[in-house]
């Protein structure tokens, strides 16, 4: 299927010399994305790390390499070279930096990995200024409907189509799935990625052991996602100590099983100013409906946040906002270190509109506020037309992101 990334790969190759760093989830299409770049080279060539015959040519040095590629042939464009999960490699950071600085000009260079590039601490020089990171996400909406490059953050709305929201919501954003379209295919296939997850990512890329331990924590997280993070809780669930909870969670971060929303507290009175939220990357694991929903929105507004900061509109975060008057609203969107908007997720537009996006408008001083709501139909009108809080259907709100 057609992604978005594919054209911004397109893009980049034409314009930048820099390497691409393409970084996301395990099975979210980060290969199958880079290998479409031969749509665009005539040359193209793949060496992943995992495979020995690969790994051989790799640790031979940037010679053989540039020899396997064919740097040295004519031909109408440069050639494009793909290293998938070279983070693996103890010295990547040391091997891209003389590889890139040899052949720079003669091949475009890019680099995929299923964990986070900079989960390695040791080895190599720095490489700031010689890549451009994208980071890979699941579908979305807006990216189900139109593939094409975004000019600008927010677009117009436009009418999805039948049952994809549906679909995204039940099976989740990972491409295999959702095409599958099918519950028990996505059983087995959600079982199998997390076996991988545990016991190769984290087994491999880090001195983690107690792998049964992990795999409790996992469940536990899976059960709360959206919730406020209790170390102390999680700690006395997994027979672990705190100090390890946090850094475990943190291998939970780099290796995109689930990520952190933290609390903004600038500017908010008597704020919460320490747990963070967790939401899991592939939200089909949820089991609630209600909570399901709500990752899903949070994923939507983490992929839009990302790509607006990694094409350079500017510098983007999502928070969310809790008082200790228990005020909340679910997520905010700062841009350039401002509160751009906020957004409170609901299953159903019979609920009144949460009294607490006024409160947070006004103290903050934002521009918009929105109640976004699943089971409201879709209706073609620009959500960020509204100045003041408003109830929006999810597929017109989602519609106008990425």
């Amino acid at each position: 299927m057609k992604r978005i990334y594919t054209q911004i790969i397109k893009e980049h190759i034409a314009d930048h010399k820099q390497m691409i760093f393409l970084v996301g989830p395990r099975q979210v299409g980060k290969t199958t994305v880079s290998l479409m770049a031969q749509e665009f080279s005539h040359e193209l060539a793949y060496l992943n790390w995992d495979n020995l015959d690969h790994r051989k040519i790799i640790l031979e040095g940037p010679s053989a390499i540039a020899q396997f590629i064919g740097i040295h042939k004519i031909s109408k464009n440069l050639p494009v070279v793909v290293f998938d999960e070279i983070h693996k490699f103890g010295k990547w950071k040391q091997f891209l930096k003389g590889f890139y600085d040899t052949y720079k000009d003669q091949v475009k260079i890019i680099v995929t990995g299923s964990a986070k590039l900079d989960i390695y601490k040791r080895g190599g020089d720095s490489l700031m200024g010689r890549y451009f990171p994208y980071r890979v996400h699941p579908l979305s909406l807006a990216e189900l409907m139109n593939t094409a490059i975004r000019k600008k953050e927010i677009q117009k709305p436009s009418v999805p189509s039948k049952d994809s929201f549906k679909k995204l919501l039940k099976f989740g954003g990972f491409p295999e799935p959702y095409l599958k379209n099918n519950t028990r295919f996505s059983n087995r296939w959600q079982s199998l990625r997390q076996d991988q997850l545990i016991k190769e990512d984290i087994r491999d890329l880090t001195r983690i052991q107690e792998l049964g331990q992990m795999e409790v924590l996992i469940e536990h997280l899976k059960w709360q996602a959206g919730g406020l993070v209790n170390y102390s809780t999680l700690a006395s669930k997994s027979h672990m100590t705190v100090r390890t909870i946090t850094k475990w969670l943190e291998t939970l971060y780099s290796t995109y099983f689930c990520f952190p929303i933290r609390p903004w507290t600038v500017n908010v009175p008597r704020s919460l100013v320490k747990e963070p939220k967790i939401y899991l990357w592939d939200w089909a694991l949820i089991k609630d409906e209600g909570a399901r929903f709500e990752n899903l929105v949070a994923c939507h507004l983490l992929k839009a946040v990302h790509f607006w900061q990694d094409f350079g509109f500017g510098e983007y975060k999502l928070w969310f906002l809790r008082d200790k008057e228990k005020r909340e609203v679910d997520f905010l969107v700062t841009k350039n270190n401002q509160p751009w908007f906020l957004v409170e997720s609901k299953l159903s537009e019979s609920k009144a509109l949460n009294k607490n996006l006024f409160y947070f408008q006004e103290k903050l001083g934002m521009e918009y506020a929105f109640q976004v709501v699943a089971d409201m139909q879709y209706v073609d009108k620009d959500c960020f037309e509204y100045k003041k809080p408003v109830i929006v259907p999810v597929e017109t709100f989602l519609s106008q992101l990425v």
